[in-house]
């Protein structure tokens, strides 16, 4: 069933809800009681004096009887400390002890017309301070309550009987009330218990949402940055030579190149943009096919557009797990890119590749620094590469390390291990149903 506005909470404090969309609360007098607190409060306060003030005008069954002032004074005595349960939910325990009070200061004739106020108070003390609190208050109460009928009792022995049933009646009442409250109470925190813990889940819920939506911003930002950055530095290098050069045959060739480099950037292109359409995939499945990128064909590139890339590659990528066989071609690709832009001049680049029985080690070096390469690609400048390719072989478990070596080169290096690859799949084999 809809509902516009939220609903109050039985036991719980006013506005507990907080767009939690509770159930409605069930019966008239309880969403009443809930909502209307301060009224709830004067409405006992009320039937406290109701019931008690006719204990204190009439005769009891004590051998000597109230005097009429002592009647005025009880009756005072008992309205303050019916206004001091309106203030029972802010100051439980002071308006237990206003309450009980009366027990200890009245004569003992007129004492039975403050047995319901402490059975009220103590009530309140279970319900808004704690279990703990109310057995205390109760033992305390109790205690006094003896201690007053053993003095009376001695005063005049002829009213022992009459003073014990005074204690007895009084003790039970407030543990009634004690009882009730202890049940209520522990309702109560129960209840507000529940509901703090559903609105922090509702939190952990919308912060794990916003870190999800920020972690695939941040992949979707590398992918597209890899494939664009990369064929766009080629397609432009081409088209440089192409412009400076003065041969049609030669010309002709590198726009064919071109087209062919821009072809290999749209397929990319569709196939991040196949796998963000698919609702069948899992949200973490790799943004483009792993074995879409290759090392062979980044440093093919780069060599069509005229840099001087060499590779060289020690044991077998083919035996590497796709997952960091695709992080390898990624990295390369992109160390790559960044040499293509911002180190033109180079006369050398070389990308070696290490496969050992434990990871796999990345050194790309070429010698064409210049003084603002470091600021253009850094995590401090305004480039996405390096962030990105630190990104990467975390995302894998390696570690990535790129700047300035002798002052005249620049080296980017990775080691990407294959033992935390193993035991992933490890682990997920022995999870697997």
């Amino acid at each position: 069933m809809p509902r516009s506005a939220s609903q109050a909470v039985v036991g719980a404090a006013p506005g507990a809800d907080d767009g939690l969309l509770l159930p409605r609360p069930p019966g008239v007098f309880r969403r009443f009681w809930a909502r209307h607190p301060r009224a709830a409060d004067v409405i006992v306060a009320v039937l406290a004096f109701l019931l008690s003030a006719p204990t204190a005008a009439f005769r009891s069954e004590y051998p000597i009887p109230p005097t009429v002032p002592q009647t005025v004074y009880a009756i005072v005595v008992v309205v303050g400390a019916c206004v001091a349960l309106v203030f029972r939910r802010s100051r439980p325990l002071l308006v237990f002890a206003a309450a009980a009070l009366p027990m200890v200061i009245l004569p003992p004739s007129l004492v039975p017309a403050s047995h319901l106020l402490p059975a009220f108070a103590i009530y309140a003390v279970a319900v808004y301070r704690s279990v703990r609190s109310c057995w205390i208050a109760f033992a305390t109460a109790t205690g006094l309550m003896a201690v007053y009928t053993v003095v009376a009792g001695l005063a005049d022995p002829t009213t022992w009987g009459y003073l014990v049933t005074s204690l007895v009646s009084g003790a039970i009442a407030m543990l009634i009330g004690a009882l009730i409250g202890v049940n209520v109470g522990n309702r109560r925190r129960y209840l507000e218990a529940l509901i703090d813990r559903s609105r922090q889940l509702l939190v952990e819920r919308d912060q794990q949402a916003r870190l999800g939506a920020a972690a695939e911003r941040t992949r979707i930002a590398r992918e597209m940055h890899d494939i664009v950055s990369h064929n766009l530095t080629v397609i432009v290098a081409l088209a440089e030579g192409a412009t400076a050069t003065a041969d049609p045959a030669r010309a002709r060739a590198v726009t064919e190149q071109i087209a062919d480099t821009a072809r290999g950037a749209l397929t990319e292109m569709r196939a991040m943009l196949g796998v963000l359409r698919d609702p069948e995939l899992s949200p973490d499945a790799p943004l483009a096919p792993v074995d879409a990128a290759s090392v062979a064909e980044a440093v093919e590139s780069a060599q069509r557009a005229g840099f001087p890339v060499v590779l060289h590659v020690e044991g077998r990528l083919d035996d590497v797990p796709a997952e960091v066989r695709f992080a390898v071609a990624r990295i390369v690709q992109e160390s790559l890119t960044n040499a293509m832009r911002h180190a033109p001049l180079a006369t050398t680049i070389d990308a070696r590749i290490a496969v050992r029985a434990d990871a796999v080690d990345l050194d790309i070096v070429n010698d064409g620094v210049r003084p603002r390469t470091e600021a253009a690609d850094s995590p401090g400048g305004a480039g996405f590469g390096l962030p990105g390719l630190r990104e990467r072989a975390a995302h894998v478990g390696g570690t990535l390390q790129a700047g300035p070596v002798d002052g005249r080169r620049w080296a980017v290096r990775a080691s990407l291990p294959l033992s935390a690859q193993a035991g992933a799949k490890t682990d997920l084999e022995e999870n697997a149903p």
